[in-house]
């Protein structure tokens, strides 16, 4: 599935190290503001180890991993929706996300000064937050004109839209994101089409330096006590010390690395999980002597739908799913032990799919 996960923050923070870390894709880093002229994209397989076991039990010829686009935007500042920067085209890229990484300094670096002066990561997350909240005023303010004309003949779903964008530009006027205010989902509508770039899921990255990659720093504590009562996801991550890890070809030279730093395994890979979390996805395979394969599908997706990920002919002409649970199958060691202890199921179009079911499709065109 085609879904971004958008890497945001200001200037200098080493958002492009992060990216550079877990990417297929090498972005240029700088130690100068303002530097990078587009957003890199990138393509990063999401960790599971469920994959590995499954190949104990399935000979196969490779194991396929799912997948996360990852969208790396040039840092932002105050200003930057009046395009001081070139920020006002990266926020339109932002638009194009799903759900964002906001990375935070929080390491101290006197040959790398930060943008506004000193490092406050606090701060920082102000500064970003108010250059969207002032994008978004924008977009509703827009809409709300739109309606105005239609609402004159009457329309009572334009009137009632009025309302609810009325309580919307209230709200980020009073510099909150919009994804804060409780609304009724039905009324979700009036702003669906706007995409407002404080409504998409957020999750936050301490950057730290090496010695804080396990514990964090001050910095962090920060970040966690300003986030306390926000419901914020929140990891500390040595962008410095990954990009190093990240180098080395040979693994139990990166197991010692991690060792070494007091680490049981890559940053990147808890940030990677965190990101296919936050654009609240799940993961079915396939298995077979071909391939062994993870699929990327949005929870509550039903098997049908599951099935045109895999291929469009799969959806259209879908008979049945037969499935069983990866629990099952690891535990049972086989297709026909599953079998044997009636943990096979044969399921219909509208069988919602769980994380971690093995399905095979059954169709016919």
């Amino acid at each position: 599935m085609a879904l971004q996960c958008g890497i945001i923050g200001i200037t200098n923070v080493g958002k492009t190290t992060i990216f550079n870390c877990i990417s297929n894709t090498r972005g240029e880093t700088h130690a100068f503001a303002f530097s990078a002229v587009k957003s890199n994209i990138g393509v990063v397989q999401v960790p599971d180890q469920r994959l590995y076991e499954l190949e104990k039990h399935q000979v196969t010829e490779k194991v396929i991993h799912t997948t996360v686009e990852l969208v790396d935007i040039p840092g932002l500042s105050k200003g930057s929706n009046r395009s001081e920067g070139g920020g006002n085209k990266f926020l339109g890229d932002i638009r194009n996300t799903d759900a964002l990484i906001h990375v935070l300094r929080c390491f101290d670096n006197e040959a790398l000064p930060h943008v506004d002066g000193s490092v406050d990561p606090v701060r920082d997350i102000e500064t970003i937050d108010l250059e969207l909240q002032v994008r978004d005023m924008e977009s509703v303010e827009k809409k709300i004109e739109r309606l105005h004309k239609t609402s004159k003949a009457g329309d009572k779903d334009a009137i009632h839209g009025l309302e609810v964008l009325a309580r919307y530009r209230e709200h980020i006027e009073g510099f909150n994101n919009a994804r804060t205010l409780v609304v009724k989902d039905e009324e979700r509508k009036y702003i669906d089409d706007l995409f407002l770039l404080t409504m998409k899921p957020v999750m936050y990255v301490c950057n730290v330096d090496d010695k804080s990659a396990v514990n964090g720093n001050h910095h962090t504590e920060r970040i966690k006590e300003f986030l306390k009562d926000k419901n914020a996801e929140i990891l500390i991550i040595a962008g410095a010390l990954e990009a190093e890890i990240a180098e080395l070809e040979n693994k139990d030279d990166r197991l010692s690395f991690l060792k070494d730093a007091g680490l049981d395994e890559p940053g990147i890979d808890k940030l990677v999980r965190a990101a296919y979390r936050l654009l609240d996805l799940q993961t079915f395979f396939t298995i077979g002597p071909k391939e062994v394969r993870a699929w990327t599908i949005k929870k509550g997706m039903t098997a049908s739908q599951a099935a045109g990920v895999i291929h469009s002919d799969l959806e259209r002409g879908f008979i049945r799913a037969e499935v069983m649970k990866y629990h099952d199958f690891v535990t049972l060691g086989s297709e026909h032990a599953c079998k044997e202890a009636g943990r096979f199921h044969v399921e219909g179009r509208n069988y919602v799919v769980c994380d971690g079911d093995i399905m095979y499709i059954r169709f016919n065109i």
